[in-house]
Protein backbone atom coordinates (compact mmCIF):
# COMPACT_ATOMS: atom_id res chain seq x y z
CA UNK A 1 0.00 0.00 0.00
CA UNK A 2 1.34 3.53 -0.50
CA UNK A 3 2.01 6.30 1.59
CA UNK A 4 -0.73 8.47 0.31
CA UNK A 5 -3.54 5.73 0.27
CA UNK A 6 -2.11 4.84 4.23
CA UNK A 7 -2.17 8.74 4.95
CA UNK A 8 -5.71 8.98 3.79
CA UNK A 9 -6.60 5.59 5.63
CA UNK A 10 -5.22 7.53 8.74
CA UNK A 11 -7.14 10.56 8.36
CA UNK A 12 -9.98 8.92 8.02
CA UNK A 13 -9.93 7.56 11.26
CA UNK A 14 -9.17 10.15 12.65
CA UNK A 15 -12.30 11.90 11.54
CA UNK A 16 -13.97 9.56 13.35
CA UNK A 17 -12.51 10.90 16.86
CA UNK A 18 -15.15 11.89 19.29
CA UNK A 19 -15.52 15.38 20.88
CA UNK A 20 -15.28 13.59 24.52
CA UNK A 21 -13.69 10.62 25.80
CA UNK A 22 -17.13 9.73 27.00
CA UNK A 23 -17.91 8.83 23.28
CA UNK A 24 -16.74 5.83 22.07
CA UNK A 25 -15.82 5.67 18.08
CA UNK A 26 -17.03 2.62 16.20
CA UNK A 27 -14.72 -0.33 15.08
CA UNK A 28 -13.43 0.95 11.67
CA UNK A 29 -14.72 -1.86 9.03
CA UNK A 30 -12.82 -4.85 8.67
CA UNK A 31 -11.28 -4.38 12.32
CA UNK A 32 -11.34 -5.97 15.55
CA UNK A 33 -12.05 -4.43 18.93
CA UNK A 34 -9.18 -5.73 21.12
CA UNK A 35 -10.46 -3.74 24.13
CA UNK A 36 -14.32 -4.14 24.53
CA UNK A 37 -14.18 -0.94 26.83
CA UNK A 38 -15.75 -2.86 30.01
CA UNK A 39 -12.59 -5.45 31.18
CA UNK A 40 -9.90 -7.32 30.35
CA UNK A 41 -11.10 -9.88 28.45
CA UNK A 42 -8.55 -11.05 25.85
CA UNK A 43 -5.86 -9.32 27.32
CA UNK A 44 -3.05 -11.16 29.59
CA UNK A 45 -0.40 -10.00 31.75
CA UNK A 46 3.35 -10.16 30.67
CA UNK A 47 5.61 -12.20 32.73
CA UNK A 48 8.26 -10.35 34.77
CA UNK A 49 11.48 -10.40 33.81
CA UNK A 50 13.36 -12.39 32.54
CA UNK A 51 10.57 -14.29 30.77
CA UNK A 52 9.11 -11.44 29.10
CA UNK A 53 11.55 -11.96 26.93
CA UNK A 54 9.72 -14.34 23.95
CA UNK A 55 13.14 -16.47 23.28
CA UNK A 56 13.61 -16.75 27.22
CA UNK A 57 9.65 -17.80 27.57
CA UNK A 58 9.61 -20.24 24.84
CA UNK A 59 12.23 -21.88 26.86
CA UNK A 60 10.03 -22.69 29.64
CA UNK A 61 8.62 -26.36 30.60
CA UNK A 62 4.43 -25.74 30.00
CA UNK A 63 3.78 -26.18 33.89
CA UNK A 64 6.80 -23.16 34.35
CA UNK A 65 4.86 -20.75 31.88
CA UNK A 66 1.32 -21.40 33.64
CA UNK A 67 2.78 -20.85 37.07
CA UNK A 68 4.43 -17.80 36.20
CA UNK A 69 1.31 -16.98 33.97
CA UNK A 70 -1.13 -17.05 36.99
CA UNK A 71 1.53 -14.37 38.89
CA UNK A 72 1.39 -12.53 36.29
CA UNK A 73 -1.91 -11.99 35.69
CA UNK A 74 -2.51 -11.23 39.36
CA UNK A 75 -0.35 -8.18 38.88
CA UNK A 76 -2.25 -7.14 35.69
CA UNK A 77 -5.83 -7.65 37.76
CA UNK A 78 -4.01 -5.20 40.20
CA UNK A 79 -2.47 -2.81 38.10
CA UNK A 80 -4.77 -2.18 35.35
CA UNK A 81 -8.42 -1.50 35.18
CA UNK A 82 -11.05 -0.06 33.27
CA UNK A 83 -12.29 3.48 33.88
CA UNK A 84 -15.17 4.65 32.44
CA UNK A 85 -14.75 2.89 29.34
CA UNK A 86 -10.99 3.63 29.24
CA UNK A 87 -8.16 0.98 30.02
CA UNK A 88 -5.62 2.77 32.73
CA UNK A 89 -2.39 1.31 34.57
CA UNK A 90 -1.67 2.82 37.38
CA UNK A 91 1.83 3.33 37.32
CA UNK A 92 2.96 0.31 38.91
CA UNK A 93 3.16 -3.44 38.32
CA UNK A 94 3.71 -4.52 34.73
CA UNK A 95 3.01 -4.49 30.84
CA UNK A 96 -0.29 -6.16 29.13
CA UNK A 97 -0.13 -8.66 26.45
CA UNK A 98 -3.33 -10.10 23.67
CA UNK A 99 -3.86 -13.32 24.35
CA UNK A 100 -3.47 -13.96 20.34
CA UNK A 101 -0.29 -13.36 18.29
CA UNK A 102 -0.44 -11.44 15.60
CA UNK A 103 2.03 -11.63 11.98
CA UNK A 104 0.83 -9.13 9.58
CA UNK A 105 -1.49 -6.25 10.80
CA UNK A 106 -2.88 -3.13 11.01
CA UNK A 107 -3.61 -1.50 14.38
CA UNK A 108 -5.22 1.70 15.38
CA UNK A 109 -5.16 2.57 19.25
CA UNK A 110 -5.50 6.08 21.35
CA UNK A 111 -3.37 6.95 24.23
CA UNK A 112 -2.60 9.64 26.68
CA UNK A 113 0.16 10.09 29.26
CA UNK A 114 0.88 12.26 32.44
CA UNK A 115 3.85 14.79 32.22
CA UNK A 116 7.53 12.89 32.47
CA UNK A 117 5.17 9.76 30.94
CA UNK A 118 7.03 6.74 29.17
CA UNK A 119 5.32 3.42 27.33
CA UNK A 120 5.11 2.19 24.33
CA UNK A 121 3.56 -0.59 21.90
CA UNK A 122 5.28 -4.30 21.45
CA UNK A 123 4.86 -5.49 18.25
CA UNK A 124 5.10 -9.69 18.10
CA UNK A 125 6.44 -9.08 21.67
CA UNK A 126 9.07 -6.69 20.74
CA UNK A 127 9.91 -2.93 21.69
CA UNK A 128 8.93 -0.83 20.48
CA UNK A 129 6.45 1.73 18.93
CA UNK A 130 7.99 4.66 21.33
CA UNK A 131 5.84 6.50 23.71
CA UNK A 132 6.95 9.37 26.15
CA UNK A 133 6.87 13.30 27.10
CA UNK A 134 8.36 15.06 24.06
CA UNK A 135 9.52 17.83 27.00
CA UNK A 136 12.21 15.24 27.81
CA UNK A 137 12.41 13.45 24.36
CA UNK A 138 12.28 16.05 21.83
CA UNK A 139 11.78 14.16 19.02
CA UNK A 140 8.25 13.32 19.92
CA UNK A 141 6.57 9.69 20.09
CA UNK A 142 6.45 7.25 17.67
CA UNK A 143 9.43 6.08 16.76
CA UNK A 144 10.96 2.38 16.76
CA UNK A 145 13.35 3.06 19.91
CA UNK A 146 15.34 -0.41 20.10
CA UNK A 147 16.25 0.02 16.69
CA UNK A 148 20.37 0.48 16.23
CA UNK A 149 21.24 -0.60 12.43
CA UNK A 150 18.05 1.22 11.09
CA UNK A 151 15.86 4.40 11.57
CA UNK A 152 14.77 4.82 15.15
CA UNK A 153 13.67 8.46 15.91
CA UNK A 154 10.46 9.47 14.38
CA UNK A 155 10.31 11.57 11.29
CA UNK A 156 8.72 14.70 12.76
CA UNK A 157 7.07 15.24 16.43
CA UNK A 158 3.58 15.15 16.20
CA UNK A 159 2.47 14.62 19.70
CA UNK A 160 -0.87 16.40 21.06
CA UNK A 161 0.01 18.07 24.15
CA UNK A 162 0.33 16.04 27.70
CA UNK A 163 -2.92 15.42 28.58
CA UNK A 164 -4.83 14.82 25.45
CA UNK A 165 -5.69 11.98 23.59
CA UNK A 166 -3.16 10.60 20.88
CA UNK A 167 -3.52 7.69 17.60
CA UNK A 168 -1.65 5.54 16.52
CA UNK A 169 -2.12 3.94 13.41
CA UNK A 170 0.59 1.29 12.70
CA UNK A 171 1.34 -1.15 9.91
CA UNK A 172 3.32 -4.33 10.03
CA UNK A 173 4.39 -6.07 7.42
CA UNK A 174 6.99 -8.72 7.28
CA UNK A 175 9.86 -6.87 8.99
CA UNK A 176 8.85 -3.27 8.49
CA UNK A 177 6.69 -0.88 9.92
CA UNK A 178 5.03 2.31 9.06
CA UNK A 179 3.19 4.53 11.54
CA UNK A 180 1.12 7.45 11.35
CA UNK A 181 0.43 9.72 14.70
CA UNK A 182 -2.15 12.14 14.76
CA UNK A 183 -2.23 11.86 11.30
CA UNK A 184 1.41 12.58 10.50
CA UNK A 185 4.18 9.51 9.02
CA UNK A 186 6.47 9.31 11.85
CA UNK A 187 8.15 6.06 10.99
CA UNK A 188 7.90 5.04 6.80
CA UNK A 189 8.13 0.82 5.69
CA UNK A 190 11.33 0.83 8.42
CA UNK A 191 12.71 -2.62 9.04
CA UNK A 192 12.34 -3.32 12.84
CA UNK A 193 14.87 -4.99 14.54
CA UNK A 194 15.18 -7.76 17.09
CA UNK A 195 15.97 -6.26 20.35
CA UNK A 196 15.93 -9.91 21.63
CA UNK A 197 18.27 -11.39 19.66
CA UNK A 198 19.87 -8.86 16.91
CA UNK A 199 21.74 -11.62 15.27
CA UNK A 200 18.00 -12.67 13.85
CA UNK A 201 14.98 -10.65 12.20
CA UNK A 202 11.80 -9.29 14.20
CA UNK A 203 10.23 -12.72 14.68
CA UNK A 204 7.34 -13.86 12.57
CA UNK A 205 4.63 -13.39 14.86
CA UNK A 206 4.01 -12.63 18.51
CA UNK A 207 1.71 -10.52 20.58
CA UNK A 208 0.77 -6.88 20.63
CA UNK A 209 1.91 -5.34 24.26
CA UNK A 210 1.13 -2.52 26.13
CA UNK A 211 4.49 -1.29 27.60
CA UNK A 212 5.29 0.55 31.00
CA UNK A 213 7.36 2.25 32.91
CA UNK A 214 6.46 3.24 36.67
CA UNK A 215 3.83 6.07 35.01
CA UNK A 216 0.24 6.18 34.60
CA UNK A 217 -1.16 5.75 31.37
CA UNK A 218 -4.49 5.55 29.64
CA UNK A 219 -5.34 3.28 26.36
CA UNK A 220 -8.56 3.66 24.06
CA UNK A 221 -9.79 2.48 20.95
CA UNK A 222 -7.55 -0.67 20.18
CA UNK A 223 -8.54 -1.91 16.52
CA UNK A 224 -6.61 -4.63 14.85
CA UNK A 225 -6.88 -6.21 11.38
CA UNK A 226 -5.46 -9.26 10.15
CA UNK A 227 -3.26 -8.67 6.84
CA UNK A 228 -2.41 -11.60 4.13
CA UNK A 229 1.15 -12.77 4.12
CA UNK A 230 3.10 -10.78 1.43
CA UNK A 231 6.24 -12.03 -0.11
CA UNK A 232 9.53 -10.26 -0.16
CA UNK A 233 11.28 -11.13 -3.65
CA UNK A 234 12.35 -14.25 -4.62
CA UNK A 235 9.97 -16.30 -2.13
CA UNK A 236 7.84 -18.81 -3.37
CA UNK A 237 4.73 -20.47 -2.15
CA UNK A 238 4.74 -24.38 -1.95
CA UNK A 239 1.53 -25.04 -0.58
CA UNK A 240 -1.98 -22.17 -1.97
CA UNK A 241 -3.64 -23.31 1.03
CA UNK A 242 -7.06 -25.08 -0.91
CA UNK A 243 -5.22 -28.31 -2.81
CA UNK A 244 -2.28 -30.25 -2.68
CA UNK A 245 -0.93 -29.21 -6.27
CA UNK A 246 3.19 -29.26 -6.45
CA UNK A 247 3.05 -31.93 -4.58
CA UNK A 248 3.87 -36.05 -5.38
CA UNK A 249 4.13 -39.46 -3.11
CA UNK A 250 1.25 -39.88 -0.39
CA UNK A 251 -0.99 -37.43 -1.25
CA UNK A 252 -3.96 -39.63 -0.25
CA UNK A 253 -2.68 -39.15 3.07
CA UNK A 254 -2.63 -35.64 3.53
CA UNK A 255 -6.14 -33.49 3.68
CA UNK A 256 -6.76 -29.76 3.27
CA UNK A 257 -8.46 -28.32 5.99
CA UNK A 258 -8.90 -24.65 6.82
CA UNK A 259 -5.88 -23.56 4.67
CA UNK A 260 -3.76 -26.04 6.37
CA UNK A 261 -2.39 -29.47 4.69
CA UNK A 262 -2.88 -32.09 7.49
CA UNK A 263 -0.87 -35.31 7.81
CA UNK A 264 -3.87 -37.89 8.35
CA UNK A 265 -1.82 -40.74 9.35
CA UNK A 266 -0.09 -40.41 5.73
CA UNK A 267 3.24 -41.00 5.29
CA UNK A 268 5.80 -39.13 2.60
CA UNK A 269 4.68 -36.36 0.70
CA UNK A 270 7.58 -34.30 -1.81
CA UNK A 271 7.43 -31.53 -3.70
CA UNK A 272 7.64 -32.07 -7.06
CA UNK A 273 10.52 -29.84 -7.74
CA UNK A 274 14.28 -30.60 -6.82
CA UNK A 275 16.10 -27.79 -4.47
CA UNK A 276 19.80 -27.31 -3.99
CA UNK A 277 20.22 -24.32 -1.85
CA UNK A 278 17.22 -22.94 -0.75
CA UNK A 279 15.49 -21.03 2.37
CA UNK A 280 12.87 -22.69 3.65
CA UNK A 281 9.78 -21.09 5.81
CA UNK A 282 6.77 -23.16 7.25
CA UNK A 283 4.49 -23.39 10.13
CA UNK A 284 3.07 -26.59 12.16
CA UNK A 285 1.12 -27.64 15.08
CA UNK A 286 1.72 -30.95 16.84
CA UNK A 287 -1.04 -32.82 18.43
CA UNK A 288 0.29 -34.43 21.56
CA UNK A 289 2.77 -37.37 20.61
CA UNK A 290 2.66 -36.62 17.30
CA UNK A 291 6.04 -37.32 15.03
CA UNK A 292 6.81 -36.41 11.77
CA UNK A 293 9.65 -34.61 9.20
CA UNK A 294 11.17 -32.48 6.66
CA UNK A 295 13.10 -34.48 4.41
CA UNK A 296 15.74 -32.32 2.71
CA UNK A 297 17.77 -32.89 -0.78
CA UNK A 298 15.60 -36.19 -0.40
CA UNK A 299 15.27 -38.84 -3.35
CA UNK A 300 11.38 -39.86 -3.99
CA UNK A 301 11.49 -43.51 -2.99
CA UNK A 302 13.73 -44.93 -0.08
CA UNK A 303 13.93 -43.43 3.31
CA UNK A 304 14.46 -39.71 3.42
CA UNK A 305 16.61 -39.74 6.50
CA UNK A 306 19.52 -41.73 4.48
CA UNK A 307 19.11 -41.09 1.21
CA UNK A 308 18.64 -37.41 2.06
CA UNK A 309 18.20 -36.04 5.31
CA UNK A 310 15.64 -35.78 8.02
CA UNK A 311 14.94 -33.18 10.05
CA UNK A 312 12.80 -33.85 13.18
CA UNK A 313 9.33 -32.75 13.63
CA UNK A 314 8.20 -33.77 16.80
CA UNK A 315 6.52 -33.54 20.38
CA UNK A 316 9.31 -33.30 22.63
CA UNK A 317 7.25 -33.36 25.22
CA UNK A 318 5.67 -36.35 25.02
CA UNK A 319 6.86 -38.93 28.05
CA UNK A 320 6.51 -41.41 25.10
CA UNK A 321 10.30 -40.07 23.92
CA UNK A 322 12.20 -39.14 27.08
CA UNK A 323 14.37 -41.83 26.11
CA UNK A 324 15.46 -40.70 23.07
CA UNK A 325 19.01 -39.66 21.27
CA UNK A 326 19.49 -35.99 21.46
CA UNK A 327 19.79 -36.55 18.13
CA UNK A 328 15.93 -37.65 17.33
CA UNK A 329 14.74 -34.69 18.86
CA UNK A 330 12.61 -32.09 17.34
CA UNK A 331 14.47 -30.22 14.71
CA UNK A 332 17.87 -32.47 14.66
CA UNK A 333 19.32 -33.95 11.67
CA UNK A 334 18.29 -37.05 12.51
CA UNK A 335 20.96 -39.61 13.72
CA UNK A 336 23.45 -36.33 12.66
CA UNK A 337 23.53 -33.19 14.45
CA UNK A 338 21.11 -32.71 17.64
CA UNK A 339 19.37 -29.51 17.72
CA UNK A 340 19.09 -27.28 20.61
CA UNK A 341 15.85 -28.26 22.97
CA UNK A 342 13.07 -26.45 24.89
CA UNK A 343 11.80 -23.92 21.68
CA UNK A 344 8.88 -25.64 20.92
CA UNK A 345 5.41 -24.31 21.77
CA UNK A 346 2.83 -25.96 23.64
CA UNK A 347 0.86 -28.56 21.61
CA UNK A 348 -1.48 -27.55 19.95
CA UNK A 349 -0.12 -23.88 19.10
CA UNK A 350 1.08 -23.12 15.76
CA UNK A 351 5.04 -23.23 15.64
CA UNK A 352 7.21 -21.46 12.59
CA UNK A 353 10.46 -23.15 11.59
CA UNK A 354 12.74 -21.89 9.20
CA UNK A 355 15.93 -24.00 7.62
CA UNK A 356 18.71 -22.55 5.53
CA UNK A 357 20.90 -24.99 3.15
CA UNK A 358 23.56 -23.33 1.58
CA UNK A 359 26.04 -26.14 0.81
CA UNK A 360 26.81 -28.21 3.49
CA UNK A 361 26.17 -25.31 6.13
CA UNK A 362 22.42 -26.62 7.56
CA UNK A 363 20.66 -23.84 9.75
CA UNK A 364 17.51 -24.79 11.28
CA UNK A 365 15.25 -21.50 13.27
CA UNK A 366 12.39 -22.22 15.39
CA UNK A 367 10.38 -20.04 16.54
CA UNK A 368 13.06 -17.31 16.14
CA UNK A 369 15.81 -19.39 18.24
CA UNK A 370 18.33 -21.03 16.08
CA UNK A 371 18.46 -24.57 17.33
CA UNK A 372 21.00 -25.72 14.58
CA UNK A 373 23.92 -24.58 12.79
CA UNK A 374 25.98 -26.95 11.27
CA UNK A 375 28.51 -27.92 8.66
CA UNK A 376 27.90 -31.42 7.93
CA UNK A 377 31.52 -32.13 6.33
CA UNK A 378 32.68 -33.64 9.18
CA UNK A 379 29.58 -36.45 8.84
CA UNK A 380 30.13 -36.60 5.67
CA UNK A 381 33.73 -37.82 5.48
CA UNK A 382 34.05 -39.61 9.05
CA UNK A 383 30.59 -40.75 9.83
CA UNK A 384 27.76 -39.52 11.49
CA UNK A 385 27.23 -39.58 15.91
CA UNK A 386 24.42 -42.63 14.89
CA UNK A 387 26.99 -44.98 13.72
CA UNK A 388 24.94 -45.63 10.66
CA UNK A 389 25.59 -44.79 6.83
CA UNK A 390 23.66 -41.69 5.56
CA UNK A 391 25.02 -41.20 2.00
CA UNK A 392 22.19 -38.77 1.41
CA UNK A 393 23.97 -36.26 3.44
CA UNK A 394 26.65 -35.52 0.01
CA UNK A 395 23.29 -35.00 -2.12
CA UNK A 396 23.28 -31.64 -3.82
CA UNK A 397 19.60 -31.15 -4.50
CA UNK A 398 16.46 -33.04 -4.11
CA UNK A 399 12.81 -33.02 -3.56
CA UNK A 400 11.85 -31.58 -0.18
CA UNK A 401 8.97 -33.14 2.00
CA UNK A 402 7.19 -34.08 5.21
CA UNK A 403 7.33 -37.44 6.55
CA UNK A 404 4.72 -38.64 8.16
CA UNK A 405 5.16 -41.26 10.80
CA UNK A 406 1.23 -42.33 11.44
CA UNK A 407 0.65 -39.11 13.71
CA UNK A 408 -1.65 -35.96 12.60
CA UNK A 409 0.68 -32.78 11.93
CA UNK A 410 -0.47 -29.80 10.42
CA UNK A 411 1.58 -27.29 8.32
CA UNK A 412 0.82 -24.14 6.76
CA UNK A 413 2.76 -21.01 5.23
CA UNK A 414 4.92 -22.86 3.21
CA UNK A 415 7.37 -20.52 1.24
CA UNK A 416 10.98 -21.83 -0.70
CA UNK A 417 13.52 -18.84 -1.36
CA UNK A 418 16.52 -20.29 -3.47
CA UNK A 419 19.88 -19.44 -3.13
Amino acid sequence: MKNDELKQQAQAYLETLPKTASVKRPVPEGFTALFNGKDLTGWKGVLLPPNDNPIRRAALTPQQRAEFQVKADESMKAHWSVEEGVLVFDGQGFSLSTVEEYENFELYVDWKIDSHGDSGIYLRGSPQVQIWDPADWPEGSGGLYNNQKNPSKPLVKADNPIGEWNTFFIRMVGERVTVYLNGKLVVDHVVMENYWDRSRPIFPSGPIELQCHGHRIWFDHIFVRRLPAVQDEGWVTLFNGTDLSGWIGDVQGYVVEGGAMVCRGGKNIFTAEEYADFHLKFDFCLTPGANNGLGIRAPKDGDAAYGGMELQILDDSSEQYASLKPYQYHGSIYGVVPAKRGHLKPVGQWNSEEVIAQGRHITVILNGVTIVDADITEAIEKGTIDGNAHPGLANERGHIGFLGHGSQVSFKNIQIKKL
